[in-house]
């Protein structure tokens, strides 16, 4: 099972996010649920390196199943909006993919 953790500041905005695990939905290379989520993980981090110019600390495991992302601080109010709103757009999105496949995703916000 993936476990999808995202920590919120105070203000409820979004300050890290962690995946952990294997969704084993199908076999390796046919599994749509960690091909999903981790399309929408790495595309999250991708858009915000992108689109943010901001690079989020990554720690990751080599052989995947473990990616903890956390933003940076100090960044300036326009770009922590932005980076703030695709982080949110990706708890949207992996919890569409919880709510159809809950059976090997679980999404926990602390």
């Amino acid at each position: 099972m993936i476990k999808v953790k995202v920590v919120r500041n105070i203000d409820n905005t979004i300050r890290s996010f962690e995946m952990s695990g294997h969704a084993e939905a199908g076999p390796y290379g046919q599994d749509i649920v960690c091909a999903g989520a981790s399309a929408v993980s790495i595309g999250t981090v991708n858009a915000i390196d992108t689109l943010c110019n901001v690079q989020l600390e990554v720690e990751q495991n080599a052989d995947g199943g473990f990616l903890r992302c956390t933003v940076p601080t100090g960044l300036d109010r326009q770009r922590y909006e932005k980076v703030q709103l695709i982080l949110e757009a990706m708890v949207v999105s992996l919890n569409s993919i919880a709510e159809g496949y809950g059976k090997y995703i679980t999404i926990r916000e602390t």
